[in-house]
């Protein structure tokens, strides 16, 4: 079994910084993709970034230049360094693992993290 667990998330005022970090646990051979997705209350999940093995991110037009995405392949972990956070950043922040294989021959899984809160507010 794979784990996603979330970590960083907090209140921050308007133009501030967090970093999320996302931890992939269990036995776990190669992941394809991690990245970053986001719901806000009423809203429907929303991609933020995503990042491919070979550490190549793609970010949603609406956070391109203030947020950095990267991976750790080594360590099964993925990060999301966010700046200038703006009032609509606001949102469950969760982690997403697409095409995880346990084993070399063993077919893929998608997982999900729990997700972490991020408030912006002054």
């Amino acid at each position: 079994q794979v784990h996603l667990v979330e970590s960083g998330g907090g209140l921050v005022q308007p133009g501030g910084s967090l970093t999320l970090s996302c931890v992939a646990s269990g036995t776990i051979y190669s992941i394809n993709v991690m990245g970053w997705y986001r719901q806000a209350p009423g809203r429907l999940r929303e991609l933020v970034a995503i990042v491919t093995s070979g550490n190549r991110p793609t970010y949603t037009n609406s956070v391109r230049g203030r947020f950095t995405a990267s991976r750790d392949i080594a360590k099964n972990t993925v990060y999301l360094q966010m700046n200038s956070l703006k009032p609509e950043d606001p949102a469950v922040y969760y982690c997403n693992a697409v095409g995880v294989r346990t084993e070399p021959d063993a077919g893929w899984g998608d997982y999900w993290g729990q997700g972490t809160q991020v408030t912006v507010s002054s």
